[in-house]
């Protein structure tokens, strides 16, 4: 059959579709400020301790501390998407933290409120924590890229402008880049007392930052309170990890995986992030969630 020529609507649908492809192709600002970072961390990534492309940073500047992950996960843009925009799914989360007694999303708007009962691992339960408000905010969300943010003004023990942003992007078809940062203000009665802490039960405590080696060759962690912000954003990260693990299993086996799965690997990790043992935390969360 001779092939047909082309007419001038011919022309128009094909320049309109590659129009189409092109914009549906360039990546937003967000999205190329992101991937840029991406490929700044390309060497890190490659000798990362952690087996795998995860790198932990922290910073205290001003009075405030931040602590940071980087990480690519092998969950879709489209999963992480899923969970970022959607308040109840962050309650799941945060509930996995030794540390978070209660978790509830008020509202459907997009911007609007969640509040957290924060406590001492089993020496607190829900009605003996801090409540801490926080605003939920889709902050920023294109095709390719999307950052959430709670914002919470005050803290416990006199800290303040409590913040966790997570932003992410994709890499390809089945991996995404996720950025999470925890990052909280703080004076003298917060110091005073976290430097109380790290003289006394904190003391042997340390984060993921090496500095330095032994004459054996082993590695210094960083401690203090730079220890400290990063062991709670290594939480919170493990946390969204645990959360995409459990998302294939059954509704009902769902909440049951997200905790095993989130003590395994924190327990991957034992210098830093060893608080209780397994049963100890398994029995202590399935009370704290099911009095939710």
């Amino acid at each position: 059959m001779p092939m047909r020529t082309p007419t001038r609507l011919d022309w128009l649908a094909w320049g309109l579709a590659l129009a189409t492809a092109g914009a549906a192709a360039a990546p937003s600002p967000d999205a190329l400020v992101l991937r840029g970072r991406h490929e700044m961390l390309r060497d890190a990534f490659a000798r990362s301790p952690f087996q795998r492309p995860l790198v932990v940073q922290s910073s205290e500047a001003n009075g405030e501390l931040k602590g940071e992950v980087y990480a690519i996960v092998e969950y879709p843009f489209s999963t992480t998407v899923q969970l970022l925009q959607d308040k109840g799914r962050l309650c799941e989360v945060l509930m996995l933290h030794q540390n978070v007694k209660r978790c509830s999303a008020q509202g459907d708007a997009a911007s609007d409120a969640m509040a957290l009962v924060v406590g001492r691992k089993a020496q607190h339960t829900a009605d003996e924590g801090y409540r801490m408000d926080f605003r939920f905010n889709v902050a920023a969300s294109a095709p390719d890229f999307v950052r959430m943010q709670l914002a919470a003004d005050t803290g416990p023990l006199g800290t303040r402008d409590h913040r966790v942003t997570v932003q992410a992007a994709p890499l390809d078809g089945s991996r995404s880049f996720l950025h999470l940062s925890y990052a909280y203000a703080f004076g003298g009665i917060a110091r005073m007392v976290t430097q109380a802490y790290m003289t006394t039960a904190g003391r042997d405590k340390v984060g993921f930052t090496v500095t330095g080696r032994t004459e054996d060759g082993q590695p210094v962690y960083i401690n203090g309170v730079r220890g400290m912000i990063e062991r709670n954003a290594m939480r919170y990260f493990l946390g969204i990890e645990a959360y995409f693990g459990s998302m294939k299993a059954p509704l009902a086996q769902q909440q049951e995986k997200r905790l095993s799965d989130w003590f395994a690997l924190t327990e991957q990790h034992p210098r830093q992030l060893h608080e209780l043992e397994r049963d100890e935390y398994l029995a202590i969360k399935r009370r704290e969630l099911q009095m939710r």
